[in-house]
């Protein structure tokens, strides 16, 4: 990949990371996210890893962002509530990821390309066949529990916002049902 497409791509990858963790809407913070995995499906065209990348905007770009997007949706989250009534806990938040963002710069800074020091990738690097043997072999518990923990995740969702009193809708579509029960006939 030439620097003239690596760079440009690699912005706006970057700018629509930080859009979705900086963005105060959620819907925009999804869309951010969305262009995000969408930059990253093409770094992986690039790489020769075309199943990865079809996967990557299939699954996540696709069927995990319309859950999200759904979720959003039925929580009617507000954009920006509870900032700043915490600022103790926003810095310790901001100084966690100056931590973490300077140990990724750290790492990968003293990381090599597979191709500098000599070594080949095999033939099938990325196949069908091993990218399957790997996470229905290898790694099958794994994508089990990750399964689960985003279906708990979702589920834990929408009893939080209905204990909430975020479904207020409902409350008013049964008083006028309660109202007219209570009139005289």
């Amino acid at each position: 990949m030439s620097p003239l497409v690596f760079y440009p791509l690699a912005f706006v990858c970057i700018a629509s990371a930080m859009g979705v963790v900086l963005s105060k809407n959620p819907v925009r913070s999804a869309l951010c996210l969305v262009s995000a995995l969408f930059c990253l499906a093409i770094f992986y065209v690039f790489l020769q890893a075309h199943l990865v990348a079809a996967l990557q905007i299939i699954v996540y770009a696709g069927a995990v962002m319309v859950l999200f997007l759904f979720v959003i949706t039925l929580l009617n989250l507000e954009s920006d509530r509870g900032l700043g009534e915490r600022p103790a806990l926003s810095g310790i938040g901001f100084c966690a990821g100056a931590f973490v963002a300077a140990s990724l710069v750290a790492a990968l800074s003293s990381a090599v390309a597979p191709g500098s020091r000599g070594v080949v990738l095999p033939q099938t690097f990325g196949t069908t066949k091993v990218l399957a043997r790997q996470l229905f072999g290898d790694y099958l518990v794994a994508f089990e529990l990750t399964s689960v923990l985003l279906l708990v995740a979702v589920v834990g969702a929408v009893v939080l916002a209905k204990r909430d009193g975020s479904y207020e809708g409902d409350e008013q579509d049964a008083a006028p049902a309660r109202q007219s029960e209570e009139a005289p006939h």
